[in-house]
């Protein structure tokens, strides 16, 4: 799942399109033990074209303080799609320091603080964003997933409650309110899965996953419906992506560590760096290093 960022400045001044999430690769059918070996995907050509324009404009044209914090924003957005996470976040500190109003770039500040287990900070940029953009949706499933992974789950499901209401068809956020509310409370989650899913447009990919989690489809079934449809590559690898992170999270349920170890070094394989699902497998991971070390010290007592 992707998040959502305006691009309309830079559309509109370079004359590009950024919306894509574009790159260059071969994949082939995973079996379904999640053993495929992803290529990862190189960097759209566009993409670099609109760096070295970027480049361009912020060392040799004069800028109004909000115009150089704009370009600067995009150009940490482009950073951040292909991974450059260090260069990113430097644009947006600087972006910033020019425009505080700047509810994009502390969103996007908050994220990188999650990930780096920085909960209060991320929280305080989270708060930030909402206190500048009331209605800016998205903050409410970074900051519920900042909750989430910072061990304050019942909050967690009120900030992921509030964004699925927002757009109660959209199967991602059906998705990801169950992953956090069913942890503390699986029956009354899956119930309420369920129920969402009546409100989730058929032939979707996302109401696909959720499918799969209502048991409705299994695991050749989700991958069939991956690559129905798809357009390209791109688009496929996207779909991969998403489908490792949310069969990680099934298999964790159902206490195959093993297993979801596997689908979510998956979809870091993807490099669909600006995805939520290829954020947050590293994190992941992380959580299965620490329970397989607790199993083992609890075998050593």
């Amino acid at each position: 799942m992707k998040s959502k960022f305006p691009f309309a400045l830079l559309a509109m001044t370079l004359g590009l399109s950024l919306l894509g999430t574009g790159c260059s690769s071969t994949a082939e059918r995973p079996d379904l033990q999640g053993k495929m070996v992803v290529v990862p995907p190189m960097p759209e050509y566009k993409k670099e074209v609109t760096l070295a324009k970027l480049n361009e404009i912020l060392g040799s044209m004069e800028l109004s303080q909000e115009q150089r914090a704009r370009f600067l924003y995009e150009r940490g957005v482009i950073y951040d799609s292909v991974g450059l996470r260090l260069l990113a976040r430097i644009d947006f500190h600087q972006a910033l320091k020019l425009e505080p109003q700047l509810a994009d770039a502390y969103n996007f500040l908050g994220i990188y603080y999650t990930q780096e287990g920085e909960y209060e900070s991320a929280y305080e940029a989270f708060d930030g964003v909402l206190e500048l953009a009331p209605d800016y949706d998205y903050a409410f499933l970074n900051r519920g997933i900042a909750l989430y992974y910072g061990d304050r789950k019942d909050l967690a499901v009120g900030d992921l409650r509030t964004f699925y209401q927002l757009q109660p068809q959209d199967g991602y956020r059906a998705l990801w309110l169950y992953l956090v509310d069913s942890e503390s409370h699986p029956q009354a989650a899956l119930a309420n899965l369920a129920e969402q899913r009546n409100n989730l447009p058929d032939g979707a990919w996302s109401s696909a996953i959720v499918d799969f989690y209502l048991a409705r489809l299994d695991k050749s079934g989700l991958f069939d419906a991956a690559a129905d449809g798809v357009i390209d590559i791109n688009e496929y690898t996207e779909r991969l992506c998403e489908a490792y992170f949310y069969l990680a999270k099934w298999e964790i349920a159902a206490g195959n560590l093993d297993e979801a170890s596997n689908y979510f070094k998956l979809a870091l394989a993807t490099n669909i760096y600006d995805f939520v699902e290829h954020r947050y497998a590293r994190q992941e991971l992380q959580k299965i290093l620490d329970l397989s070390n607790e199993d083992i010290e609890t075998e050593q007592q």
